[in-house]
């Protein structure tokens, strides 16, 4: 009796201690132990992901790879490939499991070493989210205290999903939705049982035991998770025997990115940064929807690619980036170029190859994947010599005039062919957007982002020439001037006594055609019109007008070259000041983001950008209307002044017809379109800007130097017969690359023009002397005056005019 007496209180004391030594490491371990608050909401960190406005995938932000998935949506033998491998007691301990405890105890006395055969789901998921990986007691403490702190707050699912979203599994993918994604390109439903097995053999050690980096290891590894989830009856034996032969099929993938826009992604990430800081933005899992479509896009992107190859072209063959052998040196082998090719930085669309043989008029030639192709005359015959910007080399009659073997060239794929080409020295931008909204469809900053980052469409303030215009006729139009009003077109030669010389600015071609309407002025782009309009309104009246488009002050020259172009402007600020005269007179907002979900997909806002309004809204809610700057009859006047700019004017069968400078836009074959040219001083700047009622894109093409002239050039069409395209200018570097664009963007699009607003009258004119006219021949067309405005002379045949006699003419059209 006082034997087990003795043992008893023996027991009692040594478990006395052990409960004072829990209750000591409880309080050690307290503050490391997450509050309910932190538990319930878990963030993980996900990357932020930026869309199209269709969905399309366009880039990824944030250096852990994780895509979390919901417990429901994990397939069962993933579940128990996971179970059968870490904790197949999982559903049954209440946080730690007392029998693999005393393994991991016996091990340990048995062999003196710390293995890690104890942990459960849930001590893993409290380590992972809370612990460092450590090998320490004191860590297994706080491991165990956590975990029971876990299993008493949360449901069984939740800790197997925080789990399956939080742990890592090798290259930079955390959770079993990325590894998916990361070594086999699928989604979790779309993996086989051998997959399965493979992903679920990674925790224990992510980096060893990846498929990429030691598919021997990792196979290994995938069939002792087959085995034990045989083992455990979750597969048949069957399945066993097929899934341990399959073949390792891992091999790394990137995030599916559907499109590879990142000039307006990177607006994005910048957006976000600046709005969230750096950590949340990229590690929250938002998901961004921007207002670009992913056609509409794609196509912006291809139009400025293929008009910049297109003016590189005009401009000659600069040569190759490199030679590998000389004609007197023997060749290298194939494997020495195709290991030299891998280490030339890629510029897409642009692929490094090496001319391994040339024929009369065709080349072999080798790219860095190991394929021979073939150049043939069609696809190099355009290479004459690039001497300077203004001259070239005379065409080419045979491949050794252009390229020899050795040489390290550029080839790009054109509709499934490969042809010779090189990286355009100019730049480019393009910003198309809707001018009812703001809502920018598709945006362009350069021509490939691996090559330069600087996004031109909203950085680069270029001059821009003619395309001021339109503001410089809007202030007009304000001070009493009409379409019709006659201006003359004739050299100014203007005295400067501040600089003692002579300012005489000039048309460009230098061609007068003396006395002119003002809408023919602004379709043909008349310089001196322009000045002399600016000179009639007045520098300080006109610079204010123009600033009501949303310009900077000090972008805006206050001198009469402002008439000219002067003012330096982005791409996206010139989109914005033309909207106001596709919309009507309001000045919107350009906005890139559409919507922002969670990485579930739940709603965190949406945009909510100023529209155009009516004016009984203008007057009733203005706080969700973009503001009027100038009138919708202004507006729509300067807009229908712009259609002649592409449509021209007058008769062409009676030989007094003209064209506008952006003729070129005839080819869409739409009559909703507006649009204009613009070109600085020796051709630095080009751009065109056109529209119609819900669609304005503008294009700027010039060089990053502002000091190089884009210059001129010949080109080669047809195999070689020589067509002059003479000196560079928005028109022919520019405009190109609008259509091509606009082609695709307005494909599906009904015709929208621009209606007439009330308060417009439309009378038949004299094309000579802007006039009322009685005819209805080539002589004359109706033209459109506000109220008030409208001339009140009729032209007489003998040249002279008559009084206006009536209130109104009796050809008037009201609005």
């Amino acid at each position: 009796m006082n034997l087990l007496k003795r043992l008893l209180q023996t027991v009692f004391v040594f478990g006395l201690i052990g409960v004072l030594i829990l209750i000591g490491l409880y309080f050690y371990v307290k503050s490391d132990i997450p509050s309910v608050k932190v538990l319930k909401d878990v963030q993980l960190q996900t990357p932020m992901q930026v869309f199209t406005r269709d969905g399309k995938l366009i880039n990824q932000f944030g250096e852990k790879r994780r895509i979390p998935v919901q417990i429901a949506d994990v397939p069962e033998p993933l579940l128990n490939a996971f179970l059968a491998t870490e904790d197949n007691r999982f559903y049954d301990h209440f946080g730690i499991d007392p029998i693999g405890i005393v393994r991991s105890f016996i091990v340990l006395v048995s062999t003196g070493q710390k293995k890690q055969g104890a942990s459960t789901i849930t001590m893993q998921l409290a380590r992972n989210f809370f612990l460092t990986r450590e090998k320490a007691y004191i860590r297994k403490v706080k491991e165990i205290f956590i975990a029971l702190h876990i299993e008493r707050l949360l449901s069984k699912d939740e800790i197997l999903e925080l789990y399956l979203n939080k742990i890592e599994l090798g290259h930079r993918s955390f959770g079993i939705g990325a590894a998916a994604q990361v070594y086999y390109g699928k989604e979790l439903r779309q993996l086989t049982l051998p997959q399965m097995a493979m992903i679920a053999g990674l925790p224990k050690a992510p980096s060893a035991l990846n498929p990429i980096r030691n598919p021997t290891r990792a196979k290994a590894r995938r069939n002792v998770v087959l085995g034990r989830m045989l083992a455990e009856k979750y597969i048949t034996q069957a399945e066993y025997n097929d899934a341990v032969n399959a073949p390792i099929t891992a091999k790394r993938h990137g995030a599916e990115i559907e499109l590879y826009a990142p000039y307006i992604s990177e607006m994005v990430r910048a957006y976000m940064v600046e709005k969230y800081g750096t950590d949340t933005a990229y590690n929250s899992g938002f998901r961004v929807y921007t207002t670009v479509d992913s056609a509409t896009q794609a196509a912006a992107q291809q139009a400025l690619i293929d008009n910049l190859h297109a003016y590189d072209k005009r401009h000659g063959f600069r040569g190759p980036t490199a030679t590998y052998w000389q004609e007197d040196e023997l060749p290298w082998q194939k494997e020495q170029i195709v290991a030299r090719l891998q280490k030339v930085k890629a510029i897409a669309p642009l692929q490094a190859a090496v001319v391994t043989a040339i024929e009369e008029q065709s080349a072999s030639v080798l790219l860095r994947t190991g394929e021979t192709i073939n150049l043939d005359w069609s696809a190099m015959h355009w290479a004459r010599a690039y001497i300077n910007e203004k001259r070239q080399g005379r065409a080419p009659k045979t491949a050794a005039e252009i390229i020899k073997p050795g040489m390290q060239i550029w080839v790009r794929n054109v509709d499934e062919k490969w042809r010779l080409s090189q990286l355009p020295q100019p730049s480019s931008a393009l910003v198309s957007l809707d001018p009812q909204s703001g809502q920018i469809k598709a945006l362009v900053g350069g021509y490939s982002f691996q090559q330069s980052q600087y996004n031109r469409a909203v950085q680069a303030k270029r001059q821009v020439g003619s395309n001021i215009k339109p503001f410089i006729y809007s202030a007009a139009l304000e001070s009493n001037y009409t379409l019709a009003t006659i201006i003359n077109d004739a050299p100014i030669n203007h005295w400067d006594k501040s600089l003692g010389i002579a300012w005489r600015p000039k048309n460009s071609p230098d061609v007068y055609s003396g006395p002119i309407r003002i809408r023919r002025a602004l379709a043909q782009s008349k310089n001196v019109v322009s000045v002399r309009l600016m000179r009639g309104v007045g520098l300080e009246k006109t610079a204010d007008h123009i600033l009501k488009f949303g310009f900077q002050d000090e972008d805006v020259v206050r001198s009469e070259s402002l008439a000219l172009g002067s003012a330096a402007l982005t791409p996206i600020e010139m989109a914005r000041g033309m909207s106001s005269f596709a919309n009507g007179g309001h000045l919107i907002e350009p906005y890139f983001i559409e919507r922002m979900t969670d990485s579930f997909g739940n709603e965190l806002g949406t945009a909510s950008p100023l529209r155009v309004c009516d004016e009984i809204e203008l007057e009733t809610d203005p706080y969700i209307c973009a503001p009027r700057i100038i009138s919708e009859k202004n507006a729509f006047l300067v807009a229908d002044a712009l259609k002649s700019a592409i449509w021209g004017g007058g008769s062409w069968r009676h030989k007094t017809g003209w064209t506008g400078t952006g003729w070129r836009a005839q080819a869409l074959k739409r009559k909703d379109l507006a649009g204009k040219t613009g070109t600085t001083n020796n051709a630095v700047d080009t751009w065109f800007t056109g529209f119609n009622r819900n669609v304005l894109t503008t294009i700027w093409v010039g060089f990053d130097d502002a000091s190089k002239p884009l210059g001129r050039a010949t080109y080669n069409s047809n195999l070689g017969k020589q067509q002059i395209v003479g000196g560079e200018a928005g028109a022919t570097a520019a405009q190109p690359a609008w259509v091509q664009y606009m082609r695709q963007a307005l494909k599906h699009e009904p015709l929208a023009p621009i209606d007439p607003p009330p308060g417009l009258v439309s009378v038949r004119i004299d094309l000579k002397t802007g006039l009322l006219s009685e005819k209805n021949d080539f002589t004359s067309r109706f033209e459109y005056f506000e109220r008030g405005t409208a001339p009140t002379k009729y032209v007489l045949d003998s040249g002279g005019s008559t009084p206006f006699e009536d209130s109104l003419p009796a050809t008037e059209e009201l609005f």
